[in-house]
């Protein structure tokens, strides 16, 4: 099961690359970036509403909305952020770049939030080990950016 998880999500990271393209040609399709991300949105809600519906998802009751903690709901906000800079970023730096740029960002905070135990993860210690890959991860950056 979790080698299945782990290629699932590989492939999703693959199609990130597409998706920066796509967003950005509708962006210029329709004059401005922002209009590429938001209709990414709107694509991914109405694929995400039909398969909700496909399954049959109950409709979340109000005190499953309020038990959820407050942070949790700038997840939605976070991923705008994300699909907006890459969408106007992407053509300027190239997939390479903002997608390796992304992924050190992304395993700098997850030191951190493993180190610390955040945001409801199981806390495991910044080793030598995880340094190094993030350090590396931070070379790469500056070979593929020049």
């Amino acid at each position: 099961m979790q080698l299945g998880l782990i290629l699932l999500t590989f492939v999703a990271g693959m199609g990130l690359v597409v998706q920066v393209s796509m967003n950005a040609a509708i962006g210029q399709a329709l004059g401005r970036p922002v209009l590429g991300a938001l209709m990414n949105f709107v694509v991914g809600l109405i694929a995400l509403s039909i398969y909700a519906a496909a399954i049959r998802t109950p409709v979340p009751t109000r005190e499953m909305i309020a038990s959820a903690p407050a942070w949790a709901w700038l997840g939605g906000l976070m991923g705008a952020f994300y699909v907006a800079i890459t969408t106007v970023a992407g053509p300027r730096l190239g997939a390479v770049v903002i997608l390796a740029a992304a992924v050190t960002g992304q395993m700098i905070a997850s030191l951190i939030v493993d180190h610390y135990g955040l945001l409801g993860f199981p806390e495991q210690p910044i080793t030598a080990a995880r340094l190094l890959g993030v350090l590396l991860l931070c070379a790469g950056i500056a070979l593929v950016a020049r």
